[in-house]
């Protein structure tokens, strides 16, 4: 078990890196500031050193809004400027207080997207929860499938990806005209329910044509759950508490 001195006075920290992608992303991006204390317990509970990307995410960044809030990168943000967006401490259902036999046994969700997608980094034993990839993966909770999907990338390769400008082309079949303008409307908790259902062949066969209400992200997680169990019997599982 290392302590917090251990995981942030390393040789080779990340941020100045991801910083230096932050500022050149190809992508529209609000970075959000983050809490120090928040920070530093997150990462003390997550025993992640301040080399790698997540470490250097949750330490000094409050999370990123994407394309206008599209995506949202969970961070440590200041409650007073966090934009609704949840910490990944909150999403990820970490102890008030540090527990050194605490783990994120399902994997660790990462980031949502406005339509109730999930990213998540899977742990060590993915398949014992019901998801793809192997251990460290990142996967993505599809809701247009309602399915785990493998993305064969580790968490650092897929932010570097994500600031890349790949999301037109990883969304591309599920924006409509005028998108950007109503998910910019949302806070970083809310996201937009569709309807017919993206899961339905009326909605994937014309997005555009369908009706949209903002539902706090929790009520659009849980019923893509739950609609997961009923059809297939496959439960996604955790994806976070929001």
């Amino acid at each position: 078990m290392r302590t917090l001195n251990e995981l942030i006075d390393i040789d080779g920290p990340a941020w100045p890196e991801l910083s230096e992608e932050l500022g050149a992303g190809a992508v529209p991006m609000e970075v959000l500031p983050a809490d120090p204390a928040l920070a530093r317990a997150s990462l003390l509970q997550l025993q992640v050193t301040a080399r790698s990307y997540l470490g250097a995410m949750v330490l000094h960044c409050g999370g990123l809004l994407l394309d206008d809030g599209w995506l949202r990168v969970l961070g440590s943000p200041a409650a007073d400027r966090s934009r609704g967006l949840p910490a990944l401490a909150g999403a990820n259902g970490f102890p008030t207080a540090f527990d050194p036999g605490w783990r994120p046994d399902a994997g660790l969700v990462v980031a949502y997207d406005a339509l109730g997608g999930v990213f998540a980094l899977n742990g060590a034993r993915p398949a014992d929860s019901g998801r793809p990839g192997g251990p460290g993966e990142m996967v993505y909770f599809a809701p247009d499938t309602l399915r785990w999907e493998a993305l064969g990338a580790g968490h650092s390769a897929w932010l570097t990806w994500l600031l890349s400008g790949a999301l037109d082309q990883f969304y591309a079949d599920l924006r409509w005209p005028g998108w950007r303008e109503e998910v910019a409307e949302l806070n970083g908790d809310r996201g937009l329910s569709l309807h017919p259902p993206l899961w339905s062949a009326e909605g994937r066969r014309d997005v555009a044509a369908t009706s949209r209400r903002a539902v706090p992200m929790a009520e659009l997680l849980g019923i893509a759950r739950e609609t997961g169990r009923q059809f297939d019997g496959a439960d996604p599982g955790f994806m976070g508490a929001v």
